[in-house]
């Protein structure tokens, strides 16, 4: 490989994940992979030519935020926190009806921006507007999973229709450095039908696929004893509730045949004795959302439980609409603020543990392990620097804290965010219908 195709990047701490952290380190890039990492004294008889010192820095790898809404970030503030999900969920779908194309399109733009301004470089994101895809995915150089939403309980369609929608809609879309999967909205609000067919669907092509669960107490209620407001609410909306009772949330998907390792199961706050086993033997990704779990107030997140039994836990932003932000400030999609509130809440877990929630966790569940979320040779070049000037056994910490700017990140070894000539985005004028290029 030529010489001229290679970067090397020098930084005053280098964290590649899986390994132990690197003081006085470099990463060398080619090919839009990483080739090499190591102290710098250990590479520099190898690396021809003058590396880029990216400074007091601590270089790592791009983070990777599993569950995210774009289209929803400019909601941000506009929801209150509700005693009662039930009435949250009558909200936002209010606000989402009194939303047009551009406004979703122009909510999108904002929330991808945000995340490259905070370090993530993949998301898998849930979107309802599958239309907006073509021109959003080509706006942004972010890794975007899009995971078409898919809900049934109100539709005049019969599930076999509304999955045959959502697959003529990923079939039409772009193939390239983006790709798109299914998303069953939650079992409250999709007919077992269309989660059984969107499980099928899913091990025949080997596709990852989403949903939420037992996300809040009412579900739970629902599920477990055909109960409460939200069976109430679904009840007066000609829901069949033939589905509910004496039943978990979590028993209910699997009913339905749609655990597995290639679900995303986001939230499972609410478990019954024996889920987090059920979850476990089927090898399912659990997603937990700190500032949205904060949000509504639930109970503690079952982390320990979880991961005792070796499911792998991950971490996402979710949306805006689901972030209590002080009054003063300005509310950001950004993991480094999941991170922390984690930490606020699970106070005895290592940070280096909780990096690897927003790293190598969050790969895995996505599909990706191996490939991002870790400095390793092979694994694509998508990196952040942070500001650190700390020791190095006080970077892990730091970072799970870190309230400073990302200065540097890079995607596919092509700078997209503070760096001479970081990725110039095309203008998104048509996407978004706005007079300005965004």
């Amino acid at each position: 490989m030529a010489v001229e195709s290679l970067k090397v990047l020098r930084a005053r701490v280098v964290l590649p994940i899986r390994q132990p952290r690197l003081p006085n380190a470099a990463v060398v890039v080619s090919g839009g992979r990483i080739q090499a990492v190591g102290q710098w004294k250990d590479l520099r008889p190898h690396c021809a030519g003058s590396p880029t010192d990216l400074g007091e820095v601590a270089l790592l790898p791009g983070l990777v935020n599993a569950h995210c809404h774009l289209d929803y970030t400019d909601m941000a503030g506009q929801l209150a926190p509700s005693r009662s999900f039930t009435d949250w969920i009558k909200r936002i779908t209010e606000l989402k009806g009194a939303w047009n194309r551009d406004d979703f399109a122009r909510s999108w733009w904002h929330g991808a921006q945000m995340l490259i301004r905070t370090g993530t470089t993949v998301v898998g994101d849930v979107e309802s507007a599958p239309d907006l895809l073509p021109e959003m995915w080509q706006a942004t150089p972010l890794r975007l999973t899009s995971f078409i939403e898919l809900t049934g309980v109100k539709s005049r369609r019969t599930p076999r229709a509304i999955l045959d929608e959502a697959l003529a809609a990923i079939a039409a879309l772009p193939r390239g450095r983006h790709r798109a999967f299914l998303s069953p909205h939650a079992p409250y609000s999709t007919p077992p039908e269309l989660l059984r067919r969107c499980g099928a669907i899913t091990r025949r092509r080997r596709w990852r696929i989403t949903t939420h669960v037992a996300e809040s107490e009412e579900e739970y209620a629902m599920f477990t004893r055909r109960g409460g407001p939200m069976f109430d609410w679904l009840e007066r909306n000609q829901r069949d509730m033939s589905d509910c009772g004496g039943i978990s949330p979590i028993q209910h998907l699997a009913r339905q045949n749609l655990l597995g390792d290639r679900l995303l199961a986001v939230h499972a706050n609410y478990l019954d004795r024996g889920d987090a086993d059920l979850l476990a033997i089927n090898r399912v990704h659990v997603i937990h959302c700190p500032r949205s779990h904060a949000y509504f107030g639930h109970r503690p997140f079952p982390v320990t439980a979880l991961m005792r039994r070796g499911v792998n836990v991950c971490l996402g932003t979710d949306s805006l609409a689901t972030v209590a932000t002080p009054r003063g400030q300005t509310a950001a999609l950004d993991l480094f603020e999941e991170m922390r509130v984690f930490a606020q809440a699970h106070p005895r877990w290592p940070p280096d543990a909780v990096l690897r929630l927003a790293t190598l966790n969050g790969a895995r569940a996505l599909g990706f392990a191996g490939r991002v979320g870790e400095i390793t040779p092979g694994a694509w070049a998508d990196l952040i620097a942070i500001p650190s000037s700390v020791g190095l056994r006080e970077v892990a910490a730091a970072l799970v804290h870190n309230r400073q700017p990302v200065v540097a990140a890079m995607i596919g070894g092509e700078w997209i965010a503070g760096f001479p000539g970081a990725y110039c985005t095309p203008s998104v004028q048509s996407a978004v219908g706005l007079r300005e290029a965004l």
